[in-house]
């Protein structure tokens, strides 16, 4: 007993796109590599840093950039695109297929004549009886078509998979805009906290300066110049500090950017985000556009056109052939004596699945399985989704919220810092209510400087989300 059994399987390779920030070691290797794989995506960029002049970058420009210049987005694009055209290719599977066969075969004769060719003469007779002449010649149009469930069943499967293929793009660019926000968003928040750094420096030093004046006027002791100098050497490796984390942000964002991290640019200062969006709002756009629940649900579908190509194998499969040309002795239209040769023949073969040791059954089972797991991957998502937007929502609202608390700190600990500077200078007030001051100050700059990029990463990640970036 025979089995036949058919049946086309899609695989594609299921993967999502993380992205987080780049080591050192990451950095001097892909600028080694760059100059082989970005050349395109840095020449075609619009803006390029000229002699003495570096470049600006806006956010929307360090998303192109990076979805030119970033590997696994581009992995994603790629399978994204030839899922998309495993759909056609299942689609022309359904269509009849046409090729034209040409043939000369030769066989050595066995001495003897026979009269099984055409023509009326006698020819000699192939030594190998499934040859049917010494020379044979075959030119023909075939024309091949099957009809069964396999082939529809690999149509739904290759439609599926091109869903999956766009969800896992779009998940893969959100999460490429996600992280191109961070170190956006943290390269200038870094810039900003060295000026900072620079702004206290100055201030210790100048504080300096100004005890050692009290000394020598004999209205200070010996102790407060002590005490400031401790203060600014300690200014002095905050800058340092401050100097190399704002190097790496920088290296990390143009690892993204261009060919080489290290080329000059500068960023374009973000507008001040605007106020956040109502809660409704954001379920509603959440639930118009959420490409991890789509991909869950194209898995599904997956799912269920495995089981139906698996079950496709129990039912017959109808095969049509259609061969028009010529098949003779004679590579000719006609043979000898006005014979012929041009001609068709078709043919019809049904095969029906009678045995094949149980293998389909446990095929069918198998994807049944790897279906039910898809269904709790689904519910899954779901739940995670719901979890996930009430966190966004909720870290974005408690940072916006903290703004203004932040704004008002810096300007209570300026303030402060000014005050006790007057009563320092007029013999009110001691060194160290001065340092702390100056800490106090300059720590509140630091921590709205944290804050805003808090409050900015937090809206990008709702943005992300619910797919308005």
């Amino acid at each position: 007993m025979l089995g036949v059994t058919m049946r086309r399987t899609l695989r594609l390779r299921q993967g999502r796109c993380y992205f987080g920030l780049l080591t050192c070691t990451n950095i001097l290797f892909m600028a080694a590599l760059a100059p082989a794989t970005a050349q395109t995506s840095f020449d075609a960029s619009p803006q390029r840093a000229t002699a003495g002049q570096p470049v600006t970058i806006t956010l929307d420009e360090a998303v192109r950039r990076a979805q030119a210049n970033e590997p696994a987005y581009a992995a994603a694009l790629a399978e994204g695109r030839a899922s998309a055209l495993e759909r056609s290719i299942a689609r022309a599977a359904l269509l009849p297929g046409v090729t034209w066969h040409n043939q000369g075969l030769y066989t050595q004769p066995n001495g003897l004549q026979n009269q099984a060719g055409q023509g009326a003469g006698s020819q000699p007779s192939p030594r190998f009886i499934a040859n049917n002449a010494v020379r044979e010649y075959a030119s023909q149009a075939v024309v091949d078509e099957t009809i069964g469930l396999g082939q529809l069943a690999a149509v739904r499967h290759a439609d599926a998979a091109a869903a999956f293929g766009a969800a896992e793009l779009e998940i893969a660019r959100r999460g490429l805009l996600g992280a191109v926000a961070g170190l956006y968003y943290g390269s200038i928040s870094a810039g900003h906290k060295l000026a900072i750094a620079e702004r206290a420096q100055t201030e210790a030093a100048d504080f300096t300066a100004f005890t050692g004046k009290r000394e020598q006027g004999r209205e200070a002791a010996h102790a407060d110049v002590v005490k400031a100098q401790l203060l600014q050497q300690q200014r002095q490796r905050e800058l340092a500090d401050a100097r190399l984390a704002a190097d790496k942000a920088r290296l990390e964002l143009g690892v993204l950017l261009f060919l080489d991290p290290r080329t000059p640019y500068t960023l374009a200062e973000p507008q001040i985000p605007g106020p956040l969006a109502s809660r409704a709002d954001v379920d509603q756009a959440a639930g118009k556009n959420n490409p991890e629940l789509r991909s869950a649900l194209a898995s599904l579908r997956l799912g269920n056109a495995d089981v139906l190509s698996a079950r496709a194998a129990y039912l017959p499969a109808l095969s049509l052939n259609y061969n028009y040309g010529i098949d003779a002795p004679q590579f000719a239209v006609n043979g000898p004596d006005k014979v012929k040769n041009l001609g068709y023949s078709a043919m019809v073969t049904l095969d029906i699945p009678v045995w094949d040791w149980l293998a389909t059954e446990h095929k069918v089972k198998q994807s049944e399985i790897r279906r039910d797991a898809a269904k709790v991957a689904l519910s899954a998502t779901q739940r995670r989704l719901i979890a996930r937007l009430d966190e966004a929502y909720a870290e974005a609202a408690a940072a916006s919220d903290q703004l203004a608390s932040l704004d008002a700190s810096v300007s209570t600990a300026e303030e402060s810092l000014r005050l006790t500077k007057l009563r320092y200078t007029n013999g009110e007030a001691t060194v160290l209510e001065v340092v702390d001051a100056q800490t106090a100050f300059f720590g509140a700059e630091n921590a709205r400087e944290d804050g805003r990029v808090r409050y900015q990463a937090a809206l990008a990640d709702l943005q992300t989300l619910t797919g308005t970036m």
